[in-house]
């Protein structure tokens, strides 16, 4: 009986583990509602079940039309936001598009027993965010833990360049999904899977006169059946760009249109055909040619330099300092290098186009740039599309050395980009060779260095701290400390509140050096431990000499991680400090400690010695490599863990000696 009993059990596990959600319909089963777990991501909060989507172009008015259907299954309480639906809606001035046919419901378990609840019609609601953005919103009502919701809607967008988007991935798990696309024969699309997961099916078949002309004209389409299943949710983390470049996407971008009337418009073209088009703009393209003298900006020292790294960056630093940023990026309108001489003040392209334009009168070889920043996601290499681009930025080749410039950001040292430009590639503008592709690559590592002594006076620590940071460490501290030092130094006081600061001075430097030097000297209380025994009293100490960290906490959280880790520059960070223990004897020392990524792409050494009179203690993580692929994302987990481990336990135990 008990042999008996315990096999029953078992299978009344296994039955309710087996029981599957049904993924590849719309209705809702028993089984939808009845599971209230989704074994393989605990973590969820909703599960989108099945997801299904066709679109074609319908012959009665030529609009590009989507029908589109959802099912989801709340999990928790905080899965309840995903029963808010929004669908965005673009228009310009003489198209828009539209939704209609919106109908949505809740599906709730009562004693065994489905029961629904439709969403009321005038719970939908119309928001206009902008002036060519619209979002149609609605909530599906009596949502409970356990509810199963649907909705469907048509979408019609006379936007037929762009077919119709189809977003895999969500932040929630997703484990059917399926995109039917029906494209006629006239119609030449590019079409572009993006992201790390492929296909379950994907088949093809072709549906005789679709689309109908007049005159008894007709096109066949290609109808395509596109199918991914069990897709974990995409989370957005640390060290990343935009995920647009990681999340599983369809994309589709018109490249031909044969009319019924035998004409073709060419609407994806090749660089050659950008190339002359950029070089006969009105604004990017005859703004890059527009001649300028040095002779009218520059000083005659500057323009008689023999060395031309030194010329460039005189010429670099004159653009710094004579114009200002207005914060727009804007690179194919409004650029005029006119207004901004006029003016004083202009765009990202104006402002480049000028210290290009000056190079090039300066006999140094310069080149304009159009690049995507990081959180606008990479250009497609696969054809020509525009509006992938939003910056850009100035190559200059001296010698052997190519350098990348903008001189948008007043404190920006010659050589170095802001943060958001390192997005891996941009385009060339060159007219008279055509544009190309180049890597957006920096070779220098970024360094952040602590270099301290600590001396234990009454009960307390007297440090002096010296602090070098260079490349991005440094840009962004003198960002923050040229805007406002006062808030400067209160954010550190905030970030270190035992710290009591005696003196805080920043090394005297130009304006955009690539180096930033601080020293600080403060006060920090201790809180010895008393014992007397025999008479004899003695104090312990206990102190953490490791007064500055890199993380905080650790950046890397998921259990897996399928897009790169992007830091944007390598890195290194050093920390030496010497503490002085005279009059007090060591009982206790952290140990040295080595770790390192594999193929030599990073580590962590930590080094304790201790003197006679005196310890050291170093610190050393590096980080070899801008990027890594999601391979490493295990041992750059165990790298921030163990580091993360250092700053917060390197416990010393000091002893009071007898006088």
């Amino acid at each position: 009986m008990k042999t008996l009993l315990i096999n029953l059990l078992l299978l009344s596990t296994i039955s309710l583990y087996s029981q599957a959600y049904s993924s590849e319909e719309f209705s809702v089963s028993q089984n939808d509602l009845n599971i209230k777990k989704f074994v393989k991501d605990s973590t969820a909060n909703a599960l989108v079940i099945y997801e299904y989507g066709k679109s074609y172009i319908d012959d009665e008015d030529f609009l590009l039309k989507t029908e589109y259907k959802k099912k989801v299954k709340i999990l928790n309480r905080n899965g309840f936001k995903y029963a808010t639906v929004e669908i965005p809606l673009y228009s310009n001035k003489s198209q828009k598009e539209r939704v209609t046919d919106i109908t949505a419901t809740t599906y709730n378990s009562n004693n065994g027993s489905i029961t629904s609840t439709r969403l009321n019609p005038s719970d939908i609601f119309y928001e206009d965010n902008t002036e060519n953005h619209t979002t149609v919103r609605f909530t599906l009502p009596n949502i409970q833990e356990g509810s199963v919701i649907t909705y469907s809607y048509k979408l019609s967008s006379p936007y037929i360049y762009k077919y119709h988007e189809w977003i895999y991935q969500e932040d929630i798990p997703k484990l059917y999904s399926e995109y039917v696309a029906s494209i006629p024969g006239n119609y030449n699309y590019n079409i572009k899977l993006v992201g790390p997961f492929k296909f379950f099916e994907s088949t093809s078949k072709i549906e005789g006169q679709c689309l109908k002309g007049r005159s008894g004209s007709y096109a066949d389409c290609g109808v395509t059946n596109y199918v991914i299943k069990d897709l974990p949710a995409f989370i957005e983390e640390d060290y990343m760009t935009s995920k647009l470049n990681y999340i599983s996407r369809l994309d589709f971008e018109l490249k031909t249109i044969k009319h019924f009337d035998g004409t073709i418009d060419q609407i994806t073209k090749t660089w050659k055909d950008v190339d002359h088009e950029l070089k006969t703009d009105k604004d990017i393209g005859s703004q890059i040619k527009k001649s300028i003298k040095a002779k009218d900006f520059l000083t005659t020292d500057i323009i008689n330099e023999k060395d031309q790294v030194k010329k460039a960056k005189a010429i670099y630093n004159y653009v710094q300092d004579q114009y200002t940023w207005n914060g727009d990026y804007k690179i194919f309108t409004d650029v005029s290098v006119k207004d901004l001489i006029k003016n004083k003040s202009g765009n990202v392209s104006s402002i480049n186009i000028l210290l290009n334009n000056l190079l090039r009168d300066c006999n140094i070889e310069a080149k304009p740039v159009l690049i995507s920043t990081r959180n606008n996601g990479l250009p497609t290499k696969l054809y020509p599309v525009m509006s992938d681009f939003n910056y850009l930025i100035v190559q200059a080749r001296i010698g052997t050395k190519t350098f990348f410039l903008d001189a948008a950001e007043a404190s920006l040292p010659f050589g170095e980009l802001p943060f958001r430009c390192l997005n891996d590639y941009g385009r060339i503008i060159d007219f008279k060779q055509g544009s190309k592709w180049v890597d957006i690559e920096l070779n220098d590592t970024s360094q952040l260095a602590y270099r301290m002594e600590m001396n234990i006076v009454n009960d307390s620590l007297d440090i002096t701290v010296g602090t070098t940071k260079t490349g991005y460490y440094a840009i962004d501290s003198r960002k923050e400390y040229n805007a406002n030092n006062e808030k400067y130094l209160k954010d550190f006081q905030d970030k270190h509140p035992t710290f009591y600061i005696l003196k805080h001075t920043i090394e005297d430097s130009d304006r955009n050096d690539a180096v930033f030097k601080e020293r600080l000297s403060a006060k920090i209380g201790l809180s010895p431990i008393t014992k007397t025994t025999d008479s004899i009293t003695k104090k312990t100490l206990y102190i953490n000499p490791i007064l500055f960290s890199l993380f905080r906490k650790n950046p890397f959280t998921l259990q897996e991680r399928s897009y790169p880790i992007d830091f944007g520059y390598k890195s290194k960070f050093s920390y030496m400090l010497k503490l002085n223990t005279a009059k007090y004897t060591v009982e206790e020392l952290p140990k040295s400690a080595v770790f390192a990524l594999p193929n030599k792409a990073g580590s962590l050494v930590y080094n304790v010695n201790q003197q006679k009179d005196f310890i050291l203690i170093s610190i050393t993580f590096s980080l070899n490599k801008p990027v890594y692929n999601h391979e490493y994302y295990d041992s750059l987990k165990t790298l921030a863990s163990e580091l993360i481990n250092i700053q917060k336990n390197s416990i010393i135990v000091l002893n009071s000696i007898e006088e």
